[in-house]
């Protein structure tokens, strides 16, 4: 298995309410609108979210953000190419993705402070900054992020966790004090592999269903004890039960058998995806997302190019390209585009100059959260538009400027959950989901 490494050296295996502050900052009319929306999409649709996370920061330049008209030491040695759409063009590695242009939406203006991996992913991943200054390669966890809220919120059908990881979970892509029940389930191994199985998902040799059911009612007996109820969210003990529960329920679930058994797709189908391990992972969670599962990540390292960031661009990049467009693509003819939100994106994007650094022999692009660009498709989001724009060098942000908390809130509000929502921490602190409630007005229907 290949291991990928940021800078750092650190990898990828290492009750609603309104609250006064949504008074305050929004205004009421505001702030009942977000919650009328959150509710008709909680009663009206089954929503999932595919996050595509890309570890490292992908540069801008490279993927939907081209600046042709800047000098070669700017704009590179990639092209733009023009999509499906007139007037939008893409580097000319997002072959695919510029074929169903109409299909999506990228924002090239988000933009944030945390110029580093540790606070840049938690920012992202959760919609809050940081509380305190982290360092780089910090694995940060100060608030719940979105897979996790939509865990809570909203759960899964019996037999399957609402929240999962392919393969590995993300640096801040854990619970924090929503509890152990509302981590990933980590789904990791080659599933490009003919022998590929999901492990805790088939009881161990040697024991039949009826065994396993009879060490689940002596189980459930002593947890019936008074001892063990009084356990706190904390509490490790509770979330070792939290594991065992989740195990067993998938060992004893067709619906989760089904949906991991991606040898019942066509050939045609997987060679769609790309025949490797990032292709088949976006395939498996639409298998998920068919099984009802509300939030998938879709883990993608590597993308951290301070050098031979020509090279990873021609392989990586449109290995990438394939499989987020046959993505997009597959959802769209089987009726679940309009029910499932599609995002990729990492923590920053990537420094207009491109440098070889002292210890590199190849050139590449630094942190850079001053800009960035993010692909946003289905789940009633417009086609075929770009918005915001950066300056002529791709240096910074500089129309329709949006910050990750507005990013996440569109995401809750496109699953049903209210972004204003206050909950209430392991210390009975009560904390807001996101720290500015306001979507991305131009990718809400």
């Amino acid at each position: 298995m290949t291991i990928h490494q940021n800078c750092e050296g650190f990898s990828r295996r290492d009750c609603l309410q309104l609250g006064l502050s949504a008074l305050i900052g929004g205004g009421l009319t505001g702030a009942l609108r977000l919650r009328a929306h959150a509710a008709t999409a909680t009663a009206t649709d089954k929503t999932a979210c595919i996050l595509i996370w890309l570890d490292g920061g992908p540069s801008h330049f490279e993927t939907f953000d081209p600046k042709p008209e800047a000098a070669v030491e700017i704009r590179g040695e990639f092209g733009s190419i023009s999509t499906k759409v007139p007037g939008m063009h893409f580097s000319e590695n997002m072959v695919r993705l510029a074929g169903v242009s109409d299909k999506l939406t990228v924002v090239r203006s988000i933009r944030h402070d945390q110029n580093n991996h540790g606070a840049g992913n938690h920012y992202m991943m959760t919609g809050a900054p940081t509380r305190i200054p982290v360092s780089c390669g910090a694995y940060v966890s100060f608030h719940p992020s979105m897979g996790s809220v939509v865990s809570a919120e909203r759960g899964a059908p019996p037999g399957i966790p609402p929240y999962f990881s392919l393969p590995s979970q993300t640096r801040s892509g854990g619970p924090n004090f929503l509890g152990p029940r509302h981590a990933p389930f980590v789904v990791g191994g080659d599933v490009n592999h003919r022998d590929f199985r999901v492990r805790d998902v088939t009881l161990p040799k040697g024991l039949d269903q009826g065994r396993a059911l009879s060490r689940r009612e002596l189980r459930q007996q002593v947890d019936s004890l008074a001892r063990f109820k009084e356990r706190s969210v904390g509490d490790p003990i509770f979330g070792a039960d939290e594991n065992y529960h989740q195990a067993l329920s998938l060992m004893t679930s067709q619906t989760a058998l089904e949906a991991f058994d991606i040898q019942r797709e066509s050939e045609e189908t997987r060679q769609e995806y790309g025949r490797n391990q990032f292709g088949q992972r976006l395939l498996l969670a639409r298998r998920l997302v068919e099984a009802g599962v509300p939030f998938i990540t879709v883990n993608d390292g590597g993308w951290d190019h301070h050098s031979e960031i020509f090279q990873a661009f021609k392989e990586q990049g449109r290995r990438t390209d394939q499989g987020v467009a046959a993505l997009i693509t597959d959802l769209d003819r089987r009726g679940l585009l309009e029910t499932t939100l599609v995002i990729m994106m990492g923590e920053f994007g990537r420094t207009p100059a491109i440098t070889t650094l002292p210890d590199r022999k190849t050139p590449g692009r630094d942190h850079w959260s001053s800009a960035m660009s993010v692909l946003v498709a289905g789940c009633g989001t417009p086609g075929g538009q770009v918005v915001g724009a950066t300056d002529k060098n791709g240096y910074a942000a500089v129309e329709n400027i949006y910050g990750p908390e507005n990013l996440v809130s569109s995401v809750y509000l496109k699953l049903g959950i209210d972004p204003n929502k206050i909950v209430i921490t392991d210390v009975g602190r009560p904390a807001h989901l996101v720290s500015d409630p306001k979507p991305i007005r131009e990718i809400m229907a």
